[in-house]
């Protein structure tokens, strides 16, 4: 029996041993297309199943074991600490879903150390996990050096370029390839000092060919960090937010939280949800950046200051710990110190994190080897209440323990392993869902692009159902509604119309404000949800009762939540425009060009309102002129603006002269002020209108500011520019 507990017991550790090096192994290989993120949830999937198997593996090993054994690292609080910070953020985040969706695969990062440092107790085994971690990357930088020279391998069409990474991202293939060039390295030391002392090279021997092929890997990767390198140099450079930004940002979110300043404090806005902090805090001088000023940035400059936004001091603190009890071993290990250096210079993906953690687990590995006394095990026990019911104790030592106490600590196996298969299990229920819906939302998105309404809404509404916490899916399938009912409303206007059209146009009608309303309920600071749900009502302008007021409040919502965004500026202006409140909208089009005096489409705007208002025609021509400077290097925008210019300078002449400008046969047919502000999607006006469901109650707005502004969504349509 004992044998056969034994055979188990190393028949559980060798499967772990290879789940863990395939999980390093595919981790920088791992991508799908089928996805609408087709790097990092794949990655994401891998390791949540991953580490749930090797989780419940370790359950069952006690069990059989009888006992509960820990390795303890100096490693292990600091990171304990991190976790459950992030968890703390996650759940006072005002954005708690998105939070938790962005806490499940950082939770299962954090149990993939503690699975690393209590499956990894060999040599030869901790030689495995290195040699898996270090093909994976030297895989990839070889199909990426091969891809630099055109030589491609992989049969997909989007594979094919020069640049292309299973990355994702060539920034994080860069900080992948520099953390694990030193462990190469290690070895190729190694074969130098034999090379040196004079020993023959015996190839049979083990250590020779490891060192040879550590070395070869080296030259690889090397290759994929020069070239990758000389990509973001010149054709493909990064697109990282400027740090005066990211440092405004970051202490805006822990001092600026209103009504919760001391909750953004201590666990800042929620982990994962820097998009939030980005739009609501970033100052108006990130206007004057004329790359990036209409970029919206869903990470923060570097991995430290975007850690403070989102999980506060107390999530600093964690990984400052975790820091010092690093640095605190003498004998460092290089690839986690550069990961340390990097984390306070560059921005963490998820892959990077997860790589850090690896690192940080065979380096917990290594230490152990070396120094045994202070990585011991330790075994848990019940006992007595008076005695704090949990005891632990090195392994070897003896603990005293009655008959009661002896009997219960047999139910603590029993017991760790429910509650660890508890850990993993409902998490990775959730991830697995996130990943199907993923693939309808894909999948809808191809729909859409072949003009198949029907099966996009279909398959948007499958997504929804599947994972019902994500605002994206609510978003598209808002729009997908709105258009069908527009749709069906431009057929019911060109013929005779019938009662169940109507019905269905009212039901469309209901469901995409309904989708709309649901976006800013999972999410109420993410502005995007608000521009998304003021488009909707703008499209209904005319057609249902107040959309009016509910797309203009709304919108003001949206300029709360990015109140330094001119384009935001630009659409409630639009509004007006659409309403012929010039007088607002021109208000409006003046804050735009306030926060972005070199915005061409905001003086555009605001001449078109000059223009249709009255009597301000050298107004609105003088701001025609200043946009034509702003445009002069495009040449449709160019000749559009000239056309307007002429059209109006001929109608200030004709007035001038005292002619009627309606009896000119040369009429402005290239400028059309409706059509300047004409929503993409725009249901016909109908009397009498239908009912809608106005907008559900905002959250507080952004502290820093009492004007109205919002970041554009890519379904939200804006006021084009010449």
């Amino acid at each position: 029996m004992k044998n056969y507990k034994k055979q188990t017991i190393l028949y559980i550790e060798n499967t772990s041993l290879f789940i863990i090096g395939l999980t390093l192994l595919l981790l920088p290989l791992l991508f799908f297309s089928i996805n609408t993120d087709a790097f990092i949830l794949p990655k994401q999937i891998l390791l949540s199943a991953s580490v749930s198997i090797l989780a419940i593996l370790f359950g069952v090993r006690t069990i059989i074991e009888g006992k509960i054994k820990f390795r303890t690292t100096p490693f292990d609080i600091p990171v304990l600490l991190l976790a459950i910070f992030a968890l703390i953020s996650s759940l006072l985040s005002l954005n708690r879903l998105d939070a938790l969706t962005a806490y499940m695969p950082f939770l299962f990062t954090t149990l993939l150390f503690f699975l690393i440092t209590n499956t990894v107790k060999r040599e030869n085994s901790l030689l495995i996990i290195i040699s898996s971690l270090v093909l994976g990357a030297c895989l990839s930088a070889l199909l990426s050096v091969l891809s630099y020279f055109k030589i491609y391998i992989l049969p997909f069409q989007y594979t094919q370029a020069t640049y292309f990474n299973t990355f994702g991202s060539l920034l994080d293939q860069a900080i992948y390839y520099a953390l694990i060039i030193p462990i190469t390295v290690y070895f190729i030391i190694s074969l130098v000092k034999k090379l040196k002392s004079g020993k023959k090279i015996v190839m049979n021997t083990g250590d020779t060919p490891i060192s040879i092929g550590f070395s070869v890997s080296f030259v690889i990767l090397l290759a994929g960090l020069a070239i990758t390198g000389y990509q973001l140099l010149t054709s493909q450079k990064p697109l990282i937010l400027p740090l005066e930004t990211g440092f405004q940002t970051a202490f805006a979110a822990i001092s600026q939280e209103n009504g919760r300043i001391m909750w953004g404090f201590l666990f800042g806005s929620g982990f994962g949800t820097y998009l939030a902090d980005f739009t609501r805090f970033k100052s108006p001088a990130y206007n004057l950046n004329p790359e990036l000023w209409s970029f919206t940035f869903f990470r923060s400059s570097t991995f430290i200051l975007e850690l403070l936004a989102t999980t506060g001091i107390t999530g600093l603190f964690a990984f400052i710990f975790l820091i010092f009890r690093i640095l605190k071993e003498r004998n460092f290990f290089y690839p986690l110190i550069i990961a340390v250096i990097l984390a306070f210079l560059l921005p963490f993906s998820f892959t990077i994190l997860c790589l850090f953690y690896a690192l940080l687990g065979i380096f917990a590995v290594t230490r152990a080897h070396n120094n045994p006394e202070k990585f011991a095990e330790i075994e848990f026990f019940f006992v007595a209440l008076r005695r704090g019911l949990l005891a632990a104790k090195p392994e070897g030592e003896s603990i005293s323990l009655n008959t009661n106490e002896k009997k219960y600590s047999k139910l603590l196996p029993i017991l760790f392993f429910l509650m660890i298969t508890s850990l993993v299990i409902i998490p990775l229920y959730f991830t697995i869902r996130l990943f199907l819906s993923d693939l309808y939302y894909k999948k809808s998105l191809e729909a859409y692009a072949q003009n198949n309404g029907l099966a996009t809404y279909n398959l948007q509404l499958a997504a929804v159902n599947m994972y019902p916490y994500r605002d994206l899916y609510y978003r598209g399938l808002s729009q997908t509604n709105i258009a069908l009912a527009n749709a069906l409303a431009l057929q019911e206007k060109d013929s005779e119309g019938n009662t169940k059209n109507q019905q269905n146009i009212i039901q469309l009608i209901q469901q995409s404000i309904n989708s709309g309303r649901n976006a800013t309920m999972i999410s109420p600071i993410t502005s995007f949800n608000w521009s998304n749900l003021s488009s909707i009502y703008r499209s209904l302008i005319g057609f249902g009762e107040n959309a009016d007021k509910f797309a203009i409040l709304t919108n003001q919502q949206a300029i709360a939540l990015d109140p330094n965004n001119p384009q935001q500026y630009i659409d409630l202006g639009g509004i007006y425009y659409q309403l012929k409140m010039y007088d607002d909208a021109i208000r409006q089009f003046q804050i735009a060009i306030n926060l972005k005096n070199d915005y061409a489409n905001a003086y555009y705007n605001l001449g078109h309102a000059l223009e249709a208002k009255g009597g301000n025609d050298n107004e609105a021509l003088s701001m025609y002129q200043v946009t034509r400077s702003l445009v002069a290097d495009n040449k449709d925008s160019t000749k559009k603006i000239d056309d307007e210019i002429l059209a109006l300078t001929k109608k200030i002449n004709q007035e001038t002269t005292g002619q009627n400008p309606a009896n000119n046969t040369q009429t402005n047919t290239v400028n059309e002020p409706l059509q300047i502000n004409k929503p993409e999607t725009q249901l016909p006006e109908r009397e009498p209108q239908i009912s809608i469901p106005g907008p559900t109650i905002s959250p507080l707005p952004s502290p820093a500011q009492e004007q109205d502004s919002t970041t554009p969504t890519p379904t939200q349509v804006t006021t084009p520019a010449p």
